[in-house]
């Protein structure tokens, strides 16, 4: 398990003054962005204006924190009126965004189209899920990762992975705790439970490695 202070995030300006963006993690590790399978971020959006295209990634964005955004995809207006509630589109379509009332900071998963795949749950209260049965082997040709984010308030771990011994205070029969936007990435399928007083992410994420995605050199941008 990889624990993901919020604290040690480098923010990053869009080349527009928009807003900025803090990457949580990425598939492979360092990747830029025509060469990541997965990326998911924290942006903060201070005003209206259109997102950059991103050519071959499938994006699904999630208002954290903020009254909402009016996003219009291709031509259609979808409103998200305030936050937890993710929204699937495809990021080569023309995209523009309208704050409802004032900035918001959006929670960002992009996925490589035809590489990567990801379920993307909204956990209140209590979350569980069970390992995968037999030796917990991944199936051939597949990555899968799990990432847990602390959308508000406090998220406490417990599971094979979470009592980390290199971690302070911690030790056999340890839970972790995420505050606000840390998050903890592990492997998806050895299993994980959680409690929060708040909202927590749970992103499951599922990379073939079998077939090669596609690579083109428009697909890099400059804005999250």
């Amino acid at each position: 398990m990889r624990v993901l202070r919020a604290a040690g995030r480098t923010a990053t300006a869009w080349s527009n003054g928009g807003g900025v963006t803090r990457e949580i993690a990425a598939a492979p590790f360092g990747a830029g962005w025509d060469t990541f399978d997965w990326r998911v971020s924290l942006a903060e959006v201070g005003r209206d204006g259109p997102y950059s295209a991103l050519p071959g990634v499938d994006r699904v964005l999630t208002v954290a924190e903020g009254a909402g955004l009016e996003l219009t995809v291709d031509g259609t207006r979808h409103v998200l009126p305030g936050p937890y509630q993710p929204f699937a589109f495809p990021g080569d379509a023309p995209t523009g965004c309208r704050l409802l009332d004032g900035p918001v900071v959006n929670f960002n998963v992009m996925l490589r189209r035809g590489r990567s795949v990801a379920t993307v749950e909204m956990a209140r209260e209590r979350y569980v899920a069970e390992p995968r049965p037999g030796d917990g082997a991944q199936a051939p040709g597949e990555r899968r990762a799990r990432l847990v984010v602390a959308l508000s308030g406090r998220t406490r771990l417990s599971g094979p992975d979470a009592a980390c011994s290199h971690l302070p205070g911690s030790g056999p029969g340890s839970a972790l705790t995420l505050e606000r936007y840390d998050a903890a990435l592990m492997p998806a399928d050895a299993g994980v439970s959680l409690d929060t007083d708040g909202v927590t992410a749970v992103v499951t994420l599922t990379v073939r490695t079998a077939a090669a995605g596609a690579r083109r050199p428009e697909e890099s941008a400059r804005r999250p």
